[in-house]
């Protein structure tokens, strides 16, 4: 109980978050499509980077043990394409679609309907699945840091460098 009520907070947050920070606006959808309002890349990127401290600390501190999901390409290539079209065609992502139907935004609920028959899709053509997609370029349970050899807090400092050039770059050209 104390697990579902964290998560219930944290999402309480996050989701004020994406709200104040206007990310769950269509128009900032499309601009992040269009690669023209970088608003939504910026804030994922922020927020990859606070959860990768986080749980990495967390990790570390043995409050936490990671579960790494196996690297799959077919269950990447395949889930990207829907979330990709998805998204482009809903202008909302999964998350931002439940934070504009908070918002009073209906049209934000057939995405939340076609997330829904997805899941029920995805559970019976599971066994399928298993047989053929899943099945290509398994890499099993890999992290950057396992594939250089490295510890995570190398390549945390040099992914949050990044992302912050990346910040500059598109403050620079105003997007």
């Amino acid at each position: 109980m104390k697990d579902l009520f964290a998560g219930l907070i944290t999402g309480i947050i996050f989701g004020f978050l994406l709200q104040k920070s206007k990310v769950i606006r269509y128009n900032q959808q499309i601009g992040a499509l269009r690669f023209l309002d970088m608003t939504i890349i910026k804030f994922m990127l922020s927020s990859i980077i606070v959860g990768m401290i986080g749980i990495y600390l967390l990790k570390d501190l043995n409050v936490i043990s990671l579960n790494i999901k196996s690297a799959n390409i077919g269950a990447n290539i395949i889930g990207g394409l829907l979330f990709g079209l998805g998204w482009g065609i809903l202008g909302y992502c999964p998350g931002t679609q439940l934070g504009a139907v908070g918002e009073g935004r209906l049209d934000a609920v057939w995405g939340i309907l076609g997330a829904i028959l997805g899941a029920g899709l995805f559970a019976e053509l599971n066994p399928f699945l298993k047989k053929i997609i899943l099945t290509w370029g398994d890499f099993g349970k890999i992290t950057i840091p396992d594939i250089l050899n490295v510890n995570h807090w190398i390549i945390i400092p040099i992914f949050i460098f990044l992302c912050l050039m990346l910040f500059i770059f598109f403050e620079k050209k105003r997007i």
